[in-house]
């Protein structure tokens, strides 16, 4: 007799663990293919680490809440009397017990997987976990209830853990799912021969949500008509290449014995640019990207991250979607005043949006408040003489086109506050290496100066805290690495910190 099948996610929510059979292989989905499938645009944005931290405090403070409510009748009146209340050793044992068993049924129930992440799937494995939960709740000893009641106490715990769980996670299917449809990842081969046409048909396999834009190569090899992808250029214009066009990723596929001088320098000039690197073989020498290795169905590749990309990165954007629409909300009187004084100090638009590189020199409009005549970026081309900046960038201390009340906001930063649109939608971050004009980032004559592109920019950041409009143009930049090369959540939270007393002072701001 054969193994019955399960067509139920909520059945297969366990596998192996002697309740049901594990899936066959006829049952699981067709696997990922080509590149896409070594860097998904589809994951679940869960790990065992970020996931587990937050589901446990999220199930034990429902455990708490529906523990406190059965048992209301039998605790202390008042605060003082609450707080005075001695834990027993045994108590705070199963607490632990529960803290460290939750986790577990949830990752039994496949929550964290590295996979293709799927709404619908997670939402039923949620379901399959909790109520194994529930389980473990109603026969939890703090439950010193009568079974009914207790009963009763698990079908609340069953409905908050399911909640409060898919609440975690709903963000998340937002943020996943609007960088899905928002963002394509653009490759450029290195290598032109029959192992890099072998990669390029692997990216043409692997459908959307990857874009070939050419081949470099020094090589004359023939490249296939078909793949409908051109020779950009010669390894030694690469530089070049990653200058002055948006490229996510440089997939190098050039033969490792013959041609490893080549892909050292390669990998330095993608480090130089700030762009990742992968390739297919061994180790090279690194000084800035990290390596990672990553596995697809089809190709393992090496990844040589330049900024930081794991889940730390989920909980920034987490973060800056979260405060952006406190900010907006709470603001939005100030911003209101505001664009009143604007209009009542001069004509022209309340609001100024120019274009500037954001990651990866992606262009993007960033949202001021008008703090210049109209016509500002006209007369710029006939004030180029009376630059005092240093570099690329473009300044002057006491710029003619600014307005009265532009003079103010520019004085209190109040004229970054619609930025705060930018953050909401993900072109910016609350915190990061400013973004720059399209005049100023054409004007870059060092390689280097392009790495500050590899991290999502940002309203403040080293630069804004350190000096802001008093430092030249390569400490800005040398500030900027130093913040990519040293990110962590904690250091953003000392830069917002940092940069409210700095706004305050009006430090280094024109």
């Amino acid at each position: 007799m054969s193994t019955p099948v399960l067509k139920s996610p909520f059945l297969r929510a366990f596998p192996g663990v002697g309740l049901f059979p594990a899936p066959t292989t006829a049952e699981l989905p067709p696997p990922a293919t080509g590149i896409a499938a070594a860097n998904p645009p589809e994951r679940n944005a869960f790990t065992p680490e970020l996931g587990g931290t937050l589901d446990t405090f999220a199930a034990l403070a429902v455990l708490f809440t529906v523990w406190a409510v059965a048992n209301l009748q039998q605790l202390p009146a008042g605060i003082d009397a609450f707080l005075a209340q001695q834990v027993s050793v045994k108590s705070a044992v199963m607490v632990g017990g529960f803290a460290l068993l939750w986790p577990r049924v949830l990752s039994l129930a496949g929550l964290y997987e590295p996979g293709p992440f799927r709404r619908r799937e997670d939402i039923l494995r949620v379901l399959a976990a909790c109520t194994v939960g529930a389980v473990l709740a109603f026969v939890f000893p703090l439950m010193s209830l009568e079974p009914a009641l207790r009963a009763q106490t698990a079908l609340y715990f069953w409905i908050g853990s399911v909640g409060a769980t898919l609440a975690i996670r709903a963000p998340f299917w937002t943020l996943v799912g609007t960088a899905r449809t928002r963002t394509v990842r653009r490759v450029i081969v290195l290598g032109s021969g029959p192992r890099a046409l072998r990669v390029a048909q692997e990216i043409r396999a692997s459908g959307d949500g990857v874009e070939l834009l050419g081949f470099v190569d020094s090589n004359d090899h023939h490249l296939s008509e078909s793949l409908d992808a051109p020779k950009l250029g010669s390894l030694d214009e690469l530089e070049e290449i990653l200058m002055h066009q948006v490229v996510d990723e440089v997939l190098i596929a050039l033969p490792i014995k013959s041609c490893y001088e080549e892909i050292q320098h390669a990998i330095g000039v993608c480090e130089r640019t700030g762009t990742e690197s992968k390739y297919l073989a061994d180790v090279f020498q690194v000084a800035v990207a990290r390596p990672r290795l990553e596995h697809g169905d089809r190709l393992s590749v090496v990844a040589m991250k330049v900024f930081h990309d794991d889940y730390r990165q989920q909980m920034k954007r987490a973060a800056d979607f979260v405060c952006a629409a406190i900010g907006l909300v709470l603001l939005a009187p100030l911003m209101v005043a505001i664009a009143v004084a604007i209009k009542m100090d001069s004509p022209g638009p309340i609001f100024f949006a120019q274009e500037r590189y954001g990651r990866n020199k992606r262009r993007f409009k960033m949202w001021k408040f008008r703090t210049m005549v109209p016509n500002a970026e006209v007369l710029q081309k006939l004030l180029e003489s009376q630059n005092e900046a240093i570099g690329p960038a473009f300044k002057i201390r006491n710029d003619p086109r600014v307005t009265a009340v532009g003079r103010f906001l520019r004085k209190t930063s109040l004229d970054e506050l619609p930025q705060l649109i930018n953050v909401l939608r993900g072109d910016m971050s609350l915190v990061g290496p400013r973004p720059m004009a399209v005049r100023d980032v054409q004007l870059f004559d060092q390689a280097w100066f392009m790495r500050r592109f590899s991290a999502p920019p940002g309203m403040t950041g080293l630069w804004q805290v350190s000096g802001r409009s008093n430092l030249g143009f390569d400490d800005w930049v040398t500030l900027d690495l130093k913040y990519i090369d040293e990110w962590s959540l904690g250091l953003d939270m000392k830069i917002l910190a940092k940069t409210i007393p700095t706004v305050l002072r009006g430090v280094g701001a024109s």
